[in-house]
């Protein structure tokens, strides 16, 4: 089984892509969805989360966003304590999840693919890159944000050239570039790779 890994900053379209490739039938891992539904139900994100912040982390079976956004941003170190209790139990779901695909292929969807360390655990890593005017535009209008928000949000994430240059391929996610054409072409270059190997 081939674990491919899609990654790209705010309004690249990580996320469209991995539509494309679902019609494709190949099934899709998204890490962000995966890790808000596992800080809810995993004992053992809870656990550390309430070690970490204190009991009112949770409401009941309930994360207490308003507690979690009041620490992590109370200290720019809380950010990397919360991501090593909640990613090791998102690398472990994601290889359980793994092992029920039937298909030749699968797929991460990971924002922080490089940042979190997951590029270890998928074969190969895609970034999808778009001109940073576009990504803003795409941004704002899915997040009802003004510029400066989306600005805010993108200062913090890893620079896209580092990105760039660590992935395997790039898919260009431009409004214009043809998709299709380019997904047909990635997976090609993935199933001649592993013959070859």
């Amino acid at each position: 089984m081939i674990r491919i890994g899609i990654t790209g900053g705010i309004g690249s379209g990580k996320t469209y892509i991995c539509q494309r490739l679902k019609q494709r039938g190949i099934p899709v891992y998204h890490c962000d969805d995966e890790a808000k539904r596992l800080m809810r139900e995993s004992p053992v994100i809870r656990e550390q989360l309430c070690q970490l912040i204190g009991n009112d982390a949770y409401i009941g079976q309930r994360l207490n966003k308003p507690a979690i956004a009041q620490f992590l941003f109370a200290n720019s170190d809380h950010a990397a304590q919360v991501n090593s209790i909640v990613h090791p139990v998102v690398r472990q779901d994601f290889a359980e999840w793994v092992q029920k695909q039937s298909t030749h292929i699968v797929v991460q969807e990971s924002a922080i693919l490089f940042e979190a360390g997951f590029q270890d655990i998928v074969d190969i890593t895609v970034f999808v890159d778009a001109p940073k005017n576009i990504r803003l535009q795409r941004a704002m209008k899915r997040d009802q944000a003004t510029s400066e928000q989306i600005e805010a949000r993108m200062a913090q994430q890893m620079d896209e050239d580092e990105k760039r240059i660590c992935a395997d391929y790039t898919i260009l996610n431009d409004g214009t570039t043809d998709i299709d054409r380019q997904l047909d072409q990635l997976l090609k270059s993935i199933e001649n790779e592993q013959k070859n190997r």
